[in-house]
């Protein structure tokens, strides 16, 4: 996913905002789902969620204003009620921003664990 960074993203050094990368993994997260054909929203609605169960990040180098940056998300294990993803975002120059690896746990509108959706599962692996 191509990101552009923009002014309201940054702090008043003009570097990104560290906690901005969380949004932009969200983001990027949403695009594969979409990419895989799934919908958030629908997903949703029909019962099923992901929530983020844990996140880390490593920060290698920043960006700033009017980067644009490429966020690749790959998922990497999956059990029953479990997805983990890897990202990896470049810059522009290709420069290595950021490495992060998110939990996922699928809930129901409860907010209990479920069982990943077979149309999930096989579309992931």
């Amino acid at each position: 996913m191509k990101k552009k960074i923009y002014y309201h993203e940054t702090d008043c050094g003009g570097v990104v905002y560290y906690a901005n990368y969380l949004k932009f993994l969200e983001e990027a997260r949403t695009e594969f789902f979409t990419e895989k054909g799934f919908s958030i929203k629908e997903l949703a609605d029909s019962g099923t969620m992901f929530v983020v169960a844990r996140q880390e990040i490593d920060y290698k180098a920043p960006s700033v204003y009017g980067d644009v940056l490429d966020i690749n998300s790959k998922v990497v294990e999956m059990s029953a009620v479990k997805i983990v993803f890897e990202n990896e975002i470049y810059n522009q120059n290709n420069l290595l921003i950021s490495k992060a690896k998110t939990i996922l746990v699928c809930v129901d509108k409860n907010l209990k664990p479920k069982a990943i959706p077979d149309s999930i599962r096989s579309s992931f692996s």
